[in-house]
Formats: C-alpha cells, structure tokens, sequence
C-alpha cells in the first residue's frame, strides 16, 4: 500500500473498497493531448462512451473534446443531457420504436446498412433539426489480433462491405465512418487508410466528413501523434472533408484504478486469495479479451517470493483474475490497486451473483478521493421483476 501511495500521489486508505477511482490529473494530461490533435489538424475527437461513461467528469471533457458518440439510446440520452456538445450516433441496427427519441438527441446519425438509410432518412431529413447522415463502410483491412473486438473479422456485422455499397444510394448522405482498430497506433491507421481510399476515396469528394472510427490509442506514451496528424492532414486536403475520431479508450487510458482488499487466503496446490472484488462483475475484460490489470508493487507469477491466484468474490469456478507474486505474504484486510481501471470498466460491470458494484470515486490534489456514487440492494432489486 505504501508503495502504491508514493507512485500515484494517493492515499488508498481513504478510498472505498471495492473502488474505481479515476484521477482528474491524468484525464486532463490525455484530454490535453486529444485537444492538441483537434488545435493542430481542425479534426473533431468525440468521446466514444461505450469507453467511459463517467458523466461526473464531462464538465471537464467538455472543455477539450468536440462532442460524444453513442451506441445506443441511453449512451445518446446520456451525452445530450450531461455533455452538452455534438452528438452522435452509430448502432448496428436502430429498432423502429426508438428512432424518434434517437432524433431529439443527435447531430449526426451514421447507418450500417442502405436499407437503415432508406428505412429513416426521410424522417431524419424533415426533423426539425439539422441532422448529418452518415454511412459505416467496412473497409476489409484490419490488424486486429483478437476476433471478439476486430470489427472487419469474417462475416461482421459491422459496416457496409465493398460488395454491397451502392453508390447510386448516396443521395443525402453526408459522412462516411469507417472502424478497424482496436488499441493501436497511427502506423496502423496509414496501412488501413490504403485500403480504406482505394475502394472509398472516390465517393469521399462528395461527403463532408469521414469518420476514422475509435480504437487510437494517441495517449499512449509511444504512439506517433506526429504521424496522426499527417494522415489528418493529408485525408482533410485530399478530399475537403473534416476528420472525426472518436477513441474511448485513449480518453481514459491509465487514468484509474480498482483497489480492492483481501478477504481471506487458502491453499490448494498453489496459494489462493480471495478479494472482495469481480473480474466477471467488476472487470470483465480479464475473461473476454483476455487482458491481465497490472497491480502497483507486484509481479508475475514466480517473480516475486509469494504467488498467489486471485479469485473474485462470486461462486462462478471462473472467477479468476489472474496469478501474481508480491513481496510479502498476502493476509486479510492487505489492500490491492489495479492500475488502468478507469476504461471499459465501469461500462462493463453488471451484479450477478448479486454481488454489489464498486463505488465510483474521483481524485484530484485539492480534495483528495471524494466518492461520486455508490450502490445498494435496491439498485440490484431494481434491475430485475
């Protein structure tokens, strides 16, 4: 504990436990970088909020970033209520039910098929607002390693394919929004934008922007935002449309943390600890991507003097987060901080097993950690009949 309090500046033993806690100082450290693409380029980078949703921060986001784009109804309601910025909207499919509340919220709207376009666009065209339509294409290129977040893999779901585009059904359209990436950098996107131009740049003359879709990770310490400024440049100059990015997770990337505390230690042919956090509730992309969180003072398995296996408090077999090595034995009570716990966390957290959410918390130097929400019984009971 002492050594996470002397890396981060915070003083753990003020925060809840289970705890995300998100650090303005370094939300405003990536949101500087973003707002310096935007000065230099006159792109927009939109916060995509199935990334991070934490609205107690949007005050500031606000200050930095162009707008948010939604996946849904609720992420749309959420950043036309709490954002008060651009909105825009891209779902795989729009249920006929919903439409004319999505209207009352967005600035853009981008469909993923041309029988979406024809099905609504003369109802987004005579609304009374002023809203862009766009198309999501899908380029056939990308460098995805892990099938699950690779929106080109084998028979997406995801974009109009080249086989199926119809330029004869343009009419009205105004963007094209493309998306093939998944934590990666800006030699990435040159190699995709190839592709990408050879089989759309044509009809990009006659748009007035094209949308380079999330997965930048441009806060990373080694991306090339040189490089991501050029291929801005170039595509802008090139075409006479304005760029879009909408990373979520480069907004948030090593801005947070979960700290969570031992609850007991046992043995069965290794040593086992039992943490009074979730990786299937509270961090579900230790199973899904697979990813393994960093714990401050830590190592790997064998690297330190004492391995134990982390599980999570619910009875799925599971449960598992992952094997770590510590200096010192673990006991009951020893408090653990993961580290870039603030993106596709929160978003993704869910109760099973009843298990309660961990309270959400910010931490700036005048104030310390403050907790912004926690969570009770009834916020379990009401999800369910």
């Amino acid at each position: 504990m002492q050594e996470a309090q002397a890396q981060t500046g915070i003083d753990w033993t003020t925060a809840p436990s289970p705890a995300f806690v998100v650090d303005e100082r370094l939300l405003k450290r990536n949101w500087e970088i973003l707002k310096s693409v935007q000065d230099r380029t006159g792109c927009d980078i939109l916060l995509a909020l199935k990334g991070f949703s934490m609205w107690s921060t949007f005050p500031m986001a606000r200050d930095y970033l162009a707008g948010i784009t939604s996946s849904s109804l609720f992420e749309a309601r959420l950043g036309y209520e709490e954002f008060g910025k651009e909105v825009h909207a891209y779902a795989p499919a729009y249920a006929a039910h919903e439409i004319d509340e999505y209207l009352t919220y967005v600035d853009h709207i981008v469909f993923n098929s041309f029988d979406q376009l024809r099905q609504y666009k003369e109802k987004v065209q005579n609304h009374e607002k002023n809203i862009s339509i766009g198309l999501r294409v899908n380029p056939g290129y990308s460098e995805v390693e892990t099938p699950i977040y690779d929106p080109c893999y084998i028979n997406s779901r995801l974009g109009i394919s080249f086989e199926s585009f119809e330029p004869q059904s343009l009419d009205g359209v105004e963007g094209i929004h493309f998306h093939a990436m998944c934590e990666q950098g800006a030699d990435v996107l040159e190699r995709i934008l190839v592709h990408f131009e050879e089989k759309y740049g044509k009809y990009l003359h006659q748009m007035k922007w094209v949308n380079f879709g999330g997965g930048h990770h441009i806060t990373r310490e080694d991306y090339d935002v040189e490089l991501l400024v050029k291929l801005i440049t170039r595509i802008q100059d090139t075409y006479d449309v304005k760029v879009i990015l909408e990373p979520g997770e480069a907004c948030a990337l090593n801005t947070g943390y979960l700290v969570a505390t031992v609850l007991d230690t046992i043995k069965n042919g290794m040593d086992l600890a039992i943490v009074d956090s979730s990786a299937t509730c509270h961090m579900p992309d230790t199973l899904e991507m697979p990813y393994r969180p960093h714990i401050i003072g830590s190592g790997k398995a064998g690297e330190k003097a004492y391995t134990y296996r982390l599980g999570g408090m619910t009875c799925l077999a599971g449960d598992i987060i992952g094997d770590y090595s510590f200096d010192e034995p673990l006991k009951a009570g020893d408090r653990l901080v993961f580290t870039d716990m603030a993106h596709y966390t929160m978003v993704k957290t869910h109760m099973f097993n009843g298990v309660n959410l961990p309270s959400i918390c910010l931490f700036n130097e005048e104030e310390g950690v403050k907790t912004v929400r926690t969570f009770q019984y009834e916020d379990y009971r009401n999800r369910l009949s």
